[in-house]
Order: structure tokens, then C-alpha cells, then sequence
């Protein structure tokens, strides 16, 4: 799947692992800088922690300043509201398709 300008992730990460672990979300993040995604919002049990895994992964040891993507976390929020808040969120790029993606 490609994806748009525009991610939620909705957790729980399927492959059981602690998020520090998980291959899919590692593998998920990469795919998303090299699609040039803007923004990945996090929602579900766990999201703040998530989303400061994400940030670990895209900053790695802060070699590349190439590597950015926005992210937010949504604690106590449905993923309704999490859409809507993407929705409104106004990429860079001419790419406004919002994804919601499951690992």
C-alpha cells in the first residue's frame, strides 16, 4: 500500500511485541519517509509511547537531517476524531489523503 500525505495509526501493533521492538513498526516508519508521508498521528491504547518510538526511529542517531515527519499522539481520543484532526491538518505537499493504517 502506498500511502497518502497523511497517516493514523490505530494500535494496538498486531505482532505482538513491545512497541520498542516491533519490526512492523519500524518497517511501517521507514515506508512512510521514503513515501514522503507528513504526518503520522497516533491513536489507541499506548499512542504517547508510540509516538515518541516513532520519533526515536525517524531521528536514529541524528546523522540525517533528511529524515522528518510530523507526529501526534491522541490519548482518550476515538479514531474518528483523530481522522478529523488529519483531515484538517494541512500538509506540505499538494498530498492531503489521509490513511488509516492497522500494523
Amino acid at each position: 500500500m502506498v500511502f497518502g500525505g497523511k497517516v493514523v495509526l490505530e494500535l494496538p501493533i498486531s505482532d505482538g511485541m513491545p512497541p520498542a521492538r516491533s519490526q512492523k513498526l519500524e518497517a511501517f516508519v521507514e515506508q512512510c519517509l521514503t513515501e514522503g508521508v507528513e504526518l503520522i498521528a497516533v491513536v489507541g491504547d499506548g499512542c504517547k509511547l508510540v509516538e515518541n518510538i516513532i520519533d526515536e526511529i525517524v531521528v536514529g542517531d541524528g546523522s540525517d537531517e533528511t529524515r522528518y515527519v510530523t507526529t501526534s499522539s491522541h490519548p482518550g481520543e476515538c479514531l474518528e476524531e483523530v481522522v478529523e484532526f488529519a483531515n484538517v491538518w494541512t500538509p506540505h505537499s499538494s498530498e492531503d489523503r489521509v490513511d488509516v493504517v492497522r500494523l
